[in-house]
């Protein structure tokens, strides 16, 4: 058994093997805000020892002094860690240092050969948190100075390109330096301890599964939503937009952990495997049903609370954009277990409020005997975040005489109530398991290809079609339009 270590916050986590991981894109702001933390929490855990190496690598004109300085003021503006220790992070640095290097440069790679160690036995992690253009041009050069061996791996940020021929290109780009076993396509979304719960919650509850079908079930929401917009990604923002910058990953990512059927194991290869068979399942939607099927919009000026929001063309410096900043869905998967039953998708920026959550909505009683006292449907609502919770709604009766009068109730499973430690966030878990060498919570090559194919079926229809981009105030839920889309089924939005 793996030796464990009790910290003091009462989490116990196994310790990592040295390793050495290389950050391209390392001023980033992915590095800055996410990845250096992670590491930082994970080694004050005791699972990163002194023997591993961070090296953050960037074209920018950085001392390793400087480097520090860097991430040490961004890790106290972006970080709410109240019992931030100034020693573990003077410890923590000891094991980071910066390599200028511009990797269009053919020339200067050598640097960073010369940084690195020279033994074969050390994991080696790539990560690559660059466009996703310089994926397999960054691979071809890790090769050619000889830094790729046995236990190097590489992980690659999403958006995993545009389409499914860009996204073709990159994994057989990547696919000539790093096998698939060494290759991590990384969704943090995946990493969140409700995301992993809902494995848990479908396959280690009997009371469940019996319900978790057509039979019993309506329709399934699945929500990701933000309150703020571009934020300086405006550029890369306009050129994306939210299908391929949330639907293709994260939203089809919860799609399947939600409808795919149980797995022969949690071994990567079975959970992808069932993964696969639903992205397969969806049906495709068409030039003929996209305006039935599916809403774009695009926020404009609005206000909440007092606060004043620009539109989204201010936003991203341009006179006219065509670019979605909300989509909604209305999915099938075609299958046993499934058929029927609308899976509805939406994500949007200058929502009302930031959250995430699947929404399981139960079909009514088939037949109250309660009178014109009206029973509301059960409901299961798993959030995501911004408090992580699982609710099951039910209905019951309100105390007091004077007749049955129900209640609709939840029965609350609170992570902040229920576990008072800290636990790692989906970018520490998923790097530990990249040093693990534990692909379980990472896309295959498959899952990539499979959305992607999907996801051109709308990009084509919406290009051949007449379909609207509706505008919507930034604060709102929305385009009226999403909801017009459900009430046709008599289902509203949660």
């Amino acid at each position: 058994m793996e030796n464990m270590i009790d910290t003091s916050s009462g989490s116990s986590f196994v310790p990592v093997e040295p390793f050495e991981i290389i950050v391209f894109g390392g001023t980033g702001d992915l590095a800055r805000r996410k990845l250096l933390p992670a590491l930082y929490h994970r080694y004050c855990d005791g699972q990163i020892s002194d023997d591993s190496r961070i090296i953050g690598v960037s074209r920018s004109d950085y001392t390793r002094s400087e480097y520090h300085d860097l991430i040490t003021k961004c890790y106290h503006e972006f970080s709410d860690d109240v019992s931030f220790d100034q020693n573990l992070w003077s410890k923590f640095l000891e094991l980071v240092y910066y390599v200028k290097i511009d990797v269009l440069d053919n020339d200067n790679w050598k640097v960073l050969k010369n940084n690195l160690s020279s033994s074969n036995e050390l994991i080696r992690i790539f990560y690559l948190a660059m466009p996703p253009s310089m994926f397999s041009k960054i691979c071809v050069k890790l090769d050619k100075v000889g830094l790729v061996n046995e236990k190097s791996r590489v992980v690659l940020e999403k958006p995993l390109g545009t389409d499914y021929e860009s996204a073709l290109k990159i994994n057989e780009g990547v696919g000539q330096v790093f096998d698939e076993n060494n290759t991590y396509r990384i969704d943090h979304y995946l990493g969140k301890e409700t995301v992993q719960n809902l494995l848990v919650l479908r396959f280690g509850n009997i009371l469940l599964e019996p319900l978790w079908s057509n039979q019993a079930i309506d329709y399934v929401q699945i929500t990701a939503a933000e309150s703020i917009g571009v934020e300086g990604r405006g550029a890369y923002y306009d050129n994306a937009g939210a299908l391929r910058d949330m639907v293709q990953n994260h939203l089809l990512q919860l799609l399947c952990l939600t409808a795919m059927e149980a797995p022969a194991s949690l071994e990567a290869d079975d959970v992808r495997a069932e993964k696969i068979k639903v992205l397969k399942a969806l049906k495709h939607i068409t030039l003929e049903d996209v305006n039935q099927n599916t809403v774009r919009g695009q926020y404009i000026g609005g206000n909440k609370e007092n606060n004043i929001f620009s539109d989204y063309l201010t936003d991203v410096g341009s006179k006219e954009s065509s670019t979605e900043t909300y989509v909604a869905i209305k999915a099938e998967i075609e299958n046993w277990r499934w058929a029927g039953v609308p899976i509805y998708l939406r994500t949007g920026k200058r929502m009302s409020s930031r959250r995430s959550e699947i929404v399981i909505q139960f079909k009514p009683v088939p037949h109250s005997i309660f009178g014109d006292t009206p029973v509301k449907p059960n409901k299961l609502v798993i959030r995501l975040q911004p408090d992580e919770a699982v609710k099951l709604w039910f209905e019951v009766k309100e105390p007091g005489a004077g007749g049955m009068r129900l209640k609709t109730l939840p029965l609350n499973l609170s992570y902040a109530d229920n576990f008072t430690v800290r636990y790692p966030d989906a970018y520490e878990r998923l790097l530990m398991d990249v040093v693990r060498g534990n692909l379980s919570l990472f896309m295959c090559r498959g899952e990539v290809e499979s959305a992607w194919q999907w996801v051109d079926g709308i990009l084509n229809a919406w290009r051949l079609s007449d379909t609207s981009i509706d505008k919507y105030k930034a604060g709102t839920e929305g385009p009226d339009k999403a909801n017009d889309m459900l009430s046709k089924s008599n289902h509203l939005w949660s």
